[in-house]
């Protein structure tokens, strides 16, 4: 039987599991095969600039103000 010994600090973070590394790399492979790359339209791509200038401006609304505008409590 092999035993491990789990330092406390990795304990604390939450949960811990342990799997053989095979496993772990298959679960990587997988993991990455199913993350794809986001490509905006020009469209979009003009939006989201346009988006940035107004937030570095300081021109958009808190979620508090917009919660205030709606009427909604909370």
């Amino acid at each position: 039987m092999v035993t491990i010994t789990i330092p406390k600090e990795l304990a604390r973070h939450g949960d811990l599991v342990v799997i053989p590394r095979r496993e772990y790399q298959e679960l990587l492979k997988t993991k990455l095969g199913e993350m794809r790359e986001i490509v905006f339209t020009p469209r979009q791509q003009h939006a989201i600039a346009a988006a940035r200038r107004r937030i570095a401006r300081g021109d958009f609304l808190t979620l508090h103000e917009l919660k205030g505008q709606l009427g909604i409590e909370g």
